[in-house]
C-alpha cells in the first residue's frame, strides 16, 4: 500500500498527510482556522500555506477569532506587510470578516455542530481508488458554500468547501490504497 500520491516526498506534507489530514476535527476553532488556511490557499499550492502556517498562526493571533473580529485597517496594514504569510489584501479583510461570521454561527448554533450536519455528524468514507475520481466539489459542498456565504463567509466556494471538508475529516477522501483511508475509518 502506498500514500495518496498528491503529498509526493516532501517531509512538510507526508507527515501532513500521515497525521492530520482526514482525521475528523470537532474543535470549532481548528476548523475555523483550517477553513481561513483553505481561503487563503485560494489560487496556490497547499504545501505554500502549510509552509507558512505557523507564520500565519502569530500573524493571525493564534486564529482566536473573537480577537481577529475586532480588527480594523490597522490590523490590515499590519499583515499587508508581513512576508510570512499570503499578503492578499481580499483574502485579510475576508479572513477578518469571517471571524465574525464565525462568532455568530457559534452563538447561534456552533460552528463544528452546523458544519457536521451536513454530513449528519459522520464522515462520509468514500472508496476512490485514483486520484482521477476524486472530485473537486460536491453537492454537500456546494450547498455548505452556500449557507457559509449566506452567513458571511467570503473566501469559501464549493472547490475550498470541498478540500476543507477533506482535511478536516468530514470525508474520508484517502484513497483505498492508502495505509491512511482504513486508519482514518477507524477514527469515525
Amino acid at each position: 500500500m502506498e500514500r495518496c500520491g498528491w503529498c509526493g516526498a516532501d517531509e512538510l506534507y507526508v507527515t501532513y498527510h500521515d497525521t492530520e489530514w482526514g482525521v475528523p476535527e470537532r474543535d470549532p476553532r481548528a476548523l475555523w482556522e483550517k477553513l481561513m488556511l483553505d481561503g487563503f490557499q485560494a489560487g496556490l499550492a497547499w504545501i505554500t500555506i502549510l509552509r507558512k502556517r505557523e507564520a500565519f498562526r502569530r500573524a493571525f493571533a493564534d486564529f482566536a477569532p473573537e480577537i481577529v473580529a475586532e480588527w480594523g485597517e490597522a490590523e490590515v496594514a499590519r499583515l499587508l506587510a508581513d512576508f510570512g504569510i499570503v499578503r492578499h489584501r481580499g483574502k485579510i479583510e475576508a479572513a477578518i470578516g469571517n471571524a465574525r461570521a464565525y462568532l455568530d454561527i457559534e452563538a447561534q448554533q456552533g460552528f463544528a455542530p452546523m458544519l457536521w450536519s451536513y454530513v449528519d455528524g459522520r464522515p462520509v468514507q468514500n472508496r476512490w481508488a485514483s486520484l482521477a475520481e476524486v472530485p473537486a466539489e460536491t453537492p454537500v459542498s456546494r450547498a455548505m458554500s452556500k449557507d457559509l456565504r449566506r452567513a458571511g463567509f467570503r473566501f469559501c466556494g464549493p472547490t475550498i468547501v470541498y478540500a476543507f471538508m477533506q482535511a478536516t475529516g468530514l470525508v474520508n477522501d484517502h484513497l483505498v490504497t492508502c495505509p491512511r483511508h482504513a486508519e482514518v475509518a477507524r477514527l469515525a
